[in-house]
């Protein structure tokens, strides 16, 4: 039990130095070869952040463990809004760019209706469900850079690392593999704990798992903090939660499709329909309709929101 908790942190570890490692590389090598800045930050930092997540998640489904993958990706969701996003909120509230925060707003919103419809509906997720939250993946990908080729941005000039090409590419392939190693430790070591302490992995992905895979996004949204740009917090952890959607939970359903988890229950009720689903949805309705109403965050939604993280977490481990 000692050893699978110590493998457990360390696969932490490696996830995020790996993504931490990954996103350096490719934003170097993206800069060296003249990608246009929002191609790069779109594609290259927004899919390396959620790296993390896509190979826990994948790997979990390869294996046959659909309750973690399921769990990792609706956990990450909850963690970003009511955790991570909400700590920044309560601390600091900002002002909100309502037209850049509008597109992924709607993408997440489809997404999130079209997945609680088929849980509800079918309660599995089968191939044709991967293919289409694939397809909104790219969707959105394409509209994205479209639209920031339309209307550029100026963004404050950050300091770039002048490394050599071979340090760029190093740190590419070092923070894959570091990705690799750390999800299959995750997942393993994660699986393991929860049958040695005879809680279901819907749970430990929920919690452990989901923060672990959001550790990027909270150092994201520290970093935003400290530097005065609350509102770049926002942008960076709805776009998150929308590739937990349809990235992550696109290519673990299409890797191998497996039913919403049954492991826990409420009056002989499946808890994912009663509390994981509406809360994932209810979090983000927190959080974007009030700031695309008023244009900017309130302490109130952050307290609000940690106050339902607490209560969630109360749940999980006590019910």
């Amino acid at each position: 039990m000692l050893l699978a908790i110590v493998l457990f942190i360390v696969g932490l570890a490696c996830l995020i130095f790996g993504g931490d490692w990954f996103v350096d590389g490719a934003t170097g090598l993206a800069y060296r070869f003249k990608i246009p800045e929002i191609i790069v930050g779109a594609t290259v930092v927004s899919i390396g952040t959620t790296l993390p997540e896509v190979m826990v998640s994948a790997t979990s489904a390869a294996q046959g463990f659909g309750d973690m993958a399921y769990g990792n990706a609706i956990g990450s969701i909850v963690c970003n809004t009511a955790l991570i996003l909400a700590l920044t909120v309560a601390i600091r509230p900002s002002k909100v760019d309502k037209k850049s925060l509008l597109t992924p707003t709607i993408f997440f919103f489809v997404a999130a209706i079209f997945y609680m419809v088929v849980s509800y509906t079918t309660g599995k997720f089968d191939l044709w469900v991967g293919i289409i939250l694939l397809c909104m993946f790219i969707v959105y990908m394409i509209v994205t850079v479209r639209q920031g080729f339309k209307n550029p941005v100026k963004e404050e000039e950050e300091e770039k690392k002048d490394w050599p090409l071979w340090k760029e590419v190093l740190f590419l392939i070092l923070g894959a593999a570091l990705i690799a190693v750390g999800a299959r430790l995750l997942v393993d070591n994660g699986t393991l704990i929860a049958e040695k302490l005879g809680v279901p992995q819907t749970v430990i992905a929920l919690t452990f798992v989901a923060l672990g895979t959001s550790l990027p996004e909270l150092v994201t949204a520290v970093t935003s903090l400290i530097k005065g740009h609350g509102a770049l917090s926002l942008g960076n952890i709805v776009g998150a939660n929308l590739f937990n959607l349809v990235l992550v939970g696109g290519v673990s359903i299409t890797i191998n499709p497996f039913s919403v988890p049954t492991a826990k229950t409420i009056a002989g009720l499946n808890a994912s329909f009663l509390i994981d689903l509406p809360l994932m949805f209810l979090v983000m309705a927190i959080v974007t309709i009030p700031a695309l109403i008023r244009g900017k965050l309130s302490r109130v939604q952050g307290i609000l929101l940690l106050a339902l993280y607490a209560a969630y977490m109360v749940f999980q481990f006590c019910f």
